[in-house]
């Protein structure tokens, strides 16, 4: 297995808890800014050609990452909100026409649907309680239904869902799946094949260990011509780079959706840390992963008065793990792990823990006691 640990040399009095909101990067990722601000400074574009030579390696890792069939079907967004409203505002809508979303979405995964509304477009939430919340939204899916958005992960309860079932339902009652992917991919092997995604997207800021300002997006073969564009600009021709052509088209493949100049300072961050990711390996990742949330669910169970909203079953989770204490104030106690230098965030009905595969167990055991000692007053 990788040595991974020199890639973290955080403060050893912070307790970084918060990857499921902005995940502090690898070492790798620092190094290789640096190292561009540096040829930046003395060479400026010079060696322009390495850095798209960079961008593409970033899309094949981002390929392998999502299992998706070529790099043709992977764009480089600003985030996810930004590859949401790509598909919202590219396909082409009946008034009348339904999307399926569940009741627990964040924000992004729920205005942007919302925004369809002059439309004539309805949006239909779902509950996720009970045993099987993916029958739920399918048996949710009638004659008006075109499209299902879903969070692979659920942001403040953790619920992670049976994507292969939905995906699959999904195909078999004609209606476009589209999956919200930022709470897993990183987290957990996330496979846009399998699950018969026609979409999905995610920010680089969280589980990918990368900056802010740079996401992927995935969209099927099949459905890129059918997303009507809405940003046009160099970047996103067939012909890129042909400054005098007068006659143009949208790029084939998936970078018809990047308008402009890329972020290549994000690329520079991004490709590093993915590269991380893979050295460890996405099936020792998520092992890794499980074995703190366990260790986590463990310790929190044994503080008296802790109620866990996220399910206890490996299956239904991924990296986060929520939780609340009875007699408690929410608000009050997450100052108080704050004031502790634990890096955690109240969510939903309490207050989220999302540590990564790296996370050390004595981040944990503190944070434990930590807790308990806050509890007993």
């Amino acid at each position: 297995m990788y040595a991974f640990h020199d890639e973290f040399k955080q403060d050893p009095e912070l307790r970084y808890l918060n990857h499921a909101a902005v995940a502090p990067w690898p070492r790798r990722a620092s190094l290789a800014v640096a190292q561009f601000a540096e040829e930046n400074v003395l060479l400026g574009a010079r060696d322009y050609a390495n850095w798209m030579n960079l961008e593409q390696r970033l899309r094949e890792r981002l390929m392998r990452l999502l299992n998706a069939p070529s790099t043709d079907d992977i764009a480089l967004v600003k985030n996810t909100s930004e590859a949401l409203s790509f598909v919202a505002f590219g396909l082409d809508w009946q008034p009348g026409q339904q999307i399926i979303i569940s009741d627990e979405e964040f924000p992004s995964n729920r205005i942007v649907w919302e925004a369809l509304a002059p439309l004539g477009v309805e949006v239909v939430q779902v509950s996720l309680s009970g045993p099987d919340p993916e029958q739920n939204l399918l048996n949710a899916c009638g004659p008006h239904t075109r499209l299902m958005a879903i969070s692979a992960v659920q942001f403040a309860s953790g619920l992670r869902l049976d994507l292969n079932k939905l995906g699959h339902g999904c195909r078999q009652r004609d209606v476009l799946f589209c999956v919200d992917a930022i709470q897993q991919l990183g987290a957990q092997p996330f496979d846009v094949q399998a699950n018969q995604c026609d979409f999905a997207m995610a920010d680089g800021h969280k589980w990918l260990l990368g900056p802010e300002g740079l996401g992927v997006f995935y969209c099927r073969a099949e459905l890129r011509e059918q997303l009507k564009l809405h940003e046009y600009g160099w970047h996103m021709l067939e012909r890129m780079g042909d400054y005098t052509r007068t006659d143009w088209e949208p790029a084939r493949s998936a970078r018809r959706f990047e308008c402009g100049s890329p972020n290549m300072l994000g690329a520079m961050a991004l490709e590093a840390s993915l590269s991380l990711l893979e050295d460890v390996g996405m099936a020792q990742v998520a092992e890794l992963i499980e074995e703190r949330v366990q260790w986590l669910q463990d310790g929190l169970g044994a503080i008296e008065g802790v109620v866990l909203h996220t399910p206890l079953n490996p299956l239904r989770r991924a990296g986060i793990i929520t939780f609340s204490v009875e007699g408690q104030d929410t608000q009050a106690l997450y100052q108080r792990l704050k004031e502790a230098n634990v890096v955690c965030i109240p969510r939903g009905k309490g207050i989220r823990l999302s540590p990564h595969f790296y996370t050390e167990k004595r981040v944990i055991d503190e944070t434990l006691a930590l807790l308990a000692q806050a509890v007993a007053g």
